[in-house]
């Protein structure tokens, strides 16, 4: 059961709302690359690439990329007024030393600690870990973008972590197709559901308990 294009635009304008005017955020490959295009015109934010660029902007036109241009994935992008380049080093300074108010990646698993990994299904074979070891521990917030379920059906938010853990306690928030879900320090906060889904269908496809938010929102 692949993730049709709607619904991966869904998760990334959701992650959206989360981003304040004046913020550095760093995006991770997949899901949230899309956020910028979901961004409202007056949040202005710099966006931070571990390859060394801080204020990338929307994708180029066709016929327009800058061949030395591109994101940490590879891709050419375009950058705002007052952006600068660096080397990695540098890029991976800014990450260490907290500068960065929230970075925005995918995910395998979340536990209900906010354990997060995301890096490697043993067995298959992958670049390495990364950058998103220091992202998910030195970013001041966290948030996680994933399908609910696994291609097999099977929860991917649990009590435990079964996958090698990219860091400990770090996700904040995990936004998937069916929810919006809080790490506090009492476990899982449900704050909003995606519609079609039931709040039943939350909990029946979550494998740690949820509590349910008081003030428990909808996102059509």
């Amino acid at each position: 059961m692949g993730m049709g294009v709607d619904i991966r635009n869904r998760i990334a304008k959701r992650a959206a709302r989360e981003i304040k005017d004046g913020m550095i955020v760093n995006l991770g490959i997949g899901i949230p690359s899309l956020v910028p295009n979901h961004l409202s015109h007056d949040v202005h934010v710099m966006f931070h690439a571990e390859n060394g660029v801080l204020g990338m902007g929307k994708s180029p036109e066709k016929g327009l990329e800058d061949p030395s241009l591109c994101n940490a994935g590879g891709f050419p992008v375009t950058i705002v007024p007052g952006a600068s380049y660096f080397d990695s080093a540098t890029a991976f300074g800014m990450i260490r030393s907290g500068y960065l108010d929230l970075t925005i990646l995918g995910g395998l698993e979340v536990s209900e600690k906010g354990d997060l990994a995301n890096w490697i299904v043993p067995g298959k074979r992958i670049p390495g870990i990364g950058g998103a070891m220091e992202l998910a521990k030195k970013a001041k917030k966290v948030i996680v973008l994933m399908n609910h379920c696994n291609k097999k059906g099977e929860p991917k938010i649990l009590k435990t972590c079964t996958l090698p853990l990219t860091a400990k306690e770090c996700v904040s928030i995990i936004i998937t197709d069916m929810a919006v879900i809080e790490v506090t320090d009492h476990g899982l906060l449900l704050k909003e559901v995606m519609s079609p889904f039931t709040t039943e269908e939350v909990v029946l496809n979550t494998d740690a308990p949820l509590q349910v938010s008081k003030d428990l929102g909808t996102v059509n």
